[in-house]
This record gives C-alpha cells, structure tokens and sequence, in this order.
C-alpha cells in the first residue's frame, strides 16, 4: 500500500457508491483510482463522473489492479458474498457495505476468508464511526444513564416502492429489515451485544419481503430492544437509551445525529452537539478515515466495527427473518 495515500477502487456505480466517492475525494489522503461495474458503460459514466483514471466492465479486473490498496463494495447486500469474496481472493483489503451478506452464513464464510489470508475486512457501519454516537456510546458505557434497561429505535420510509424496485425483490434481498432494519438492530447490538431471544412480527409483501417489522429484543440481564423498521411507513428516525438512573433520547436520523439530549435523574438535561470539524451529519468519511487508519497500521479489523460484531447483527437478522418468514431464492 502507498504509504501517504490510501488507493480506492469502488466496486458498484449506484447511489451509495457515489455518495461514498464524493466523500472520499474531500480527503487529502485518499484517492480513488479504479472503478467496476458488470457493464463497460456504467463504469465509464461513473468514472467521468468523478475523474477516475481507470473504468472496469467487470469486478474481477477491479480486484486485480494493482494499483488499488482497498475496495469498497457497495452492490445490492445479496452480491456481497460474490464481491467481496472475489477481492479477498485477490487479496485485496474490502469495507463492504451493509446489511454485510445475505445472511450469517455469507458473512461467516467473507470473515474466514479474510482471516485466513490476512487481510482487512469491515462492514461499512459508518453509524459506529460517527463521533457523536461514539460519545453517545461512551456516557453509555461509562454509566451516565446506569444499568441500560430498553433500546427503542425506528428506520421507515413512506416509499410506495413499486413491485419491480430492488426493495421488494426477494432475488436482491429486499424487503425492510436488511435496507434499514440494520441500523436499529446494530444500534441495539451496539449498546447491548447480542440479544439472548429475539421476537418479531412482520407485514409482507405479495413477493414474500417484509413491508414493516416490529422486533422484541430480550436480553438476560432483563434489558429489553423495541425496534422497527419499514419501506412502507416513514418514520422519524428516532432512538432512545433508557437506563436505570437516565435516559438519551436522539432525534430524527439517530444513526448519524446532529445532537443528542442525556436526561440524568435529578440534574438538568444535557445537549450533545456535533462539532464542526465533524463535517455533515451525512458524510461517510469517518468510516473511510478508520478503514485508512487501520490500514496504515497493518490491522485486519476494526475495534470500531469488529468482525465478531458484525456477524452477530447478521444473526440476529437471521432469527427475525425466520421469526417472520422471510427467505431468499438459494437459502437453504
């Protein structure tokens, strides 16, 4: 890996690849030098799009470039296992985006390959890079609120999406609870680990994904996760901590807050407010930031967003999509 500068290549062209792109090019210390697509047409749109000095019709010449130090994958969840699997082959380091397979099995065979070649491997949770949840996590963890008693957190979106779009596409994993559903379930992984018995009901849709899903989260401590998530139904974004001695209430888009307000029993509330240097409450650059860091310090993961993390969010999605009966072509 060059020494002063990361190398990107982006594999995917839609619009989580663009928004990560155009991040990526505000940081002095990355470049993004290669881009693939499964057609010649999409990469060089993309690639004029962002002056991007090499356009791949096809992710195995991304992965072989030698110029690129790390992909980022950023296809539907349903081609991670194929995308990013096919970088580790090549032996390159990969931040794949979220929900980060299909489901636990994908995930676990994406964790074994890096591990066994050594390579870097993260799951693009940019909420758990983001220096206000960080802070939030902190008071958490340092017992500003006590003992956590109840996670509640909600992720929807009015749509309508037609029949054909990839949210209602069982083939592309769609449905609500891999597109949005994560964030909630990894704001509750986040604060809680992973839950002992998980709950759910879920309105489908007439392709078999899920419309909406309610989830009861339960861990033995007693602590409970009330969560959901829909592409039918727009919600406000929200999440709150409620703890033994307080609580933290977040507003609209929880997973990238602008400030949080900590209710501590007997005191006045407190206001946390992300700092300027922060830069938007959207920006994807504190992932890219530890995915360079972590890089330039020869580390295969990321204490931020670990792998052992990561896998336990996806079984968790398991059980709710069990819980309601959602399943995939090819899942066994």
């Amino acid at each position: 890996m060059s020494v002063e500068r990361v190398r990107w290549g982006i594999l995917a062209t839609g619009g989580i690849a663009a928004s990560f792109t155009a991040d990526l090019l505000d940081l002095p210390d990355a470049e993004v030098v290669a881009v693939g697509s499964r057609s010649d047409a999409s990469a060089k749109a993309f690639a004029e799009r962002f002056d991007i000095p090499r356009a791949y019709g096809d992710w195995a010449s991304l992965a072989a470039d030698p110029d690129v130090d790390v992909v980022y994958v950023a296809t539907p969840h349903s081609a991670h296992r194929q995308a990013a699997g096919l970088c580790l082959e090549a032996g390159k380091p990969v931040l794949c985006e979220k929900a980060f397979a299909l489901n636990a099995r994908e995930a676990g065979e994406l964790v074994s390959l890096a591990r066994s070649r050594g390579l870097f491997l993260m799951e693009a949770m940019w909420m758990y890079c983001h220096p206000l949840v960080r802070r939030l996590k902190a008071l958490v963890d340092d017992g500003a609120i006590g003992e956590v008693r109840t996670v509640q957190a909600d992720f929807g979106l009015a749509g309508p999406f037609p029949p054909a779009h990839r949210l209602r596409d069982p083939a592309q994993g769609g449905g609500a609870l891999l597109d949005l559903g994560v964030y909630p379930v990894s704001f509750a992984h986040l604060l809680l680990g992973e839950p002992d018995e998980v709950a759910a009901s879920a309105q489908l849709s007439d392709e078999g994904v899920d419309l909406q899903t309610g989830m009861l989260l339960s861990w033995a401590n007693g602590a409970r996760g009330l969560l959901h998530c829909a592409i039918n139904a727009g919600t406000g974004v929200t999440a709150s901590v409620t703890g033994s001695a307080g609580r933290i209430d977040v507003p609209g888009g929880f997973f990238h807050p602008e400030r949080f307000v900590l209710h501590r029993d007997g005191r006045e509330p407190e206001e946390f407010v992300a700092a300027p240097e922060d830069g938007p409450r959207d920006s994807l650059r504190h992932e890219a930031l530890e995915v360079m860091g972590r890089l330039r310090a020869g580390d295969t993961e990321s204490p931020l967003v670990p792998l052992e993390g990561t896998l336990a969010v996806m079984r968790t999605l398991d059980r709710v999509r069990g819980a309601v009966g959602v399943r995939y072509p090819g899942e066994l």
